[in-house]
């Protein structure tokens, strides 16, 4: 189901299309198998403490957020074969194209809403 991801410093819009990956299976896969990911879409990946990008085609950012969705570390531009180390208390993983995450900052609270119909 496609969600809207909020910023709630600056109420902008930074996920259109929200993925999330809660089932075991799912989250394994994450957005291995595809050669890219749209500017307005995002996987959340939960529960989630920690990412690798093992035969993934593409570079992604990532922003690590604990149980309350508060940004706990964002990192950018994360190659193929990179590893990305969560801090503590991580509990979900926002992955999208790069430079989408650009706008947010550790301490920023994020919200999910539901997608409206156009």
């Amino acid at each position: 189901m496609s969600r809207i991801l909020i910023n709630d410093g600056s109420a902008s819009t930074l996920v259109e299309k929200l993925i999330v990956a809660e089932s075991t299976a799912d989250r394994m896969k994450g957005l291995l198998g595809r050669s890219g990911l749209a500017a307005d879409t995002g996987m959340l990946l939960r529960p989630c403490a920690s990412i690798h990008m093992w035969f993934m085609r593409f570079p992604i950012d990532a922003a690590f957020l604990d149980a309350n969705m508060v940004v706990l570390k964002v990192s950018r531009n994360l190659r193929p074969w990179a590893l990305a180390y969560a801090p503590r208390k991580t509990a979900c993983v926002l992955e999208t194209a790069v430079g989408v995450l650009d706008p947010i900052t550790v301490g920023d609270a994020l919200t999910l809403e539901p997608a409206t119909a156009d």
